[in-house]
């Protein structure tokens, strides 16, 4: 077994955080009434991608009957069928839906991840929560060598990246990174141009905070990067 597989087995067994894992459970058990007929997941959902990606896309946490129902990363709901129908029109997906983790989706060049790897209430984890997965994003990164360009997809997400750099003293303060949709940033001789974005969530896609052409260009960005990068 790889050490990135290792890594993951970790993470589904994970069961750190007492609230998130009562939550998935429950979501699981419970189900949506468009559900009813599924088995949930309903574990920790662990990294899903190409093990020698260049891009990192790294994202909340699992939705409560999305990537909690089917086990993989933006898989199963609206969030996850427009952040792939982004990646496949940008080349880094081989499809443009993802309903299962059963139905052929492959990333190219890409790995996916998040901040929590639970489920939280009202998709808010609380920043301990954070802090208690953030060791497995390290670990990540430490395993995905070839990653050059970063993409973090909402505001908690790019603070928990930073954090992760901070703590690893490859940035000295995060004081000049601010957050905005399509905000480029270098993050030191080595390490990985940060890209940040809106989070694909339905309340800004169905708001239009976010749009379809708008995530496109950050993963055209990113494209752009990868194809300068030494």
């Amino acid at each position: 077994m790889t050490p990135l597989r290792v890594l993951n087995a970790e993470i589904v067994a994970c069961r750190r955080c007492r609230r998130l894992v009562e939550h998935r459970e429950t979501m699981a058990r419970v189900k949506r009434r468009a559900y009813l007929d599924q088995e949930y997941w309903g574990k920790p959902v662990p990294g899903f991608g190409d093990p020698h990606a260049r891009l990192l896309i790294v994202g909340l946490a699992p939705g409560a009957h999305g990537a909690n129902r089917t086990g993989r990363m933006f898989t199963g709901d609206r969030s996850g069928d427009f952040l792939y129908g982004v990646l496949y029109k940008t080349g880094f997906a081989s499809q443009p839906q993802s309903v299962s983790r059963n139905d052929g989706l492959e990333l190219h060049d890409a790995y996916i991840t998040a901040s929590a790897r639970c489920a939280p209430p009202d998709n808010k984890p609380s920043p301990e929560e954070v802090l208690a997965c953030r060791s497995y994003l390290v670990r990540e990164l430490e395993l995905l060598k070839n990653v050059r360009v970063v993409v973090a997809l909402g505001k908690l997400a790019f603070d928990n990246y930073l954090g992760v750099l901070k703590q690893q003293g490859r940035i000295a303060s995060r004081a000049a990174f601010s957050f905005g949709h399509n905000f480029e940033y270098p993050t030191g001789t080595g390490s990985p141009l940060l890209l940040a974005s809106y989070h694909p969530s339905q309340q800004n896609t169905s708001t239009g905070k976010l749009t379809e052409p708008m995530l496109i260009e950050v993963f055209r960005r990113a494209r752009r990067a990868l194809e300068s990068a030494p």
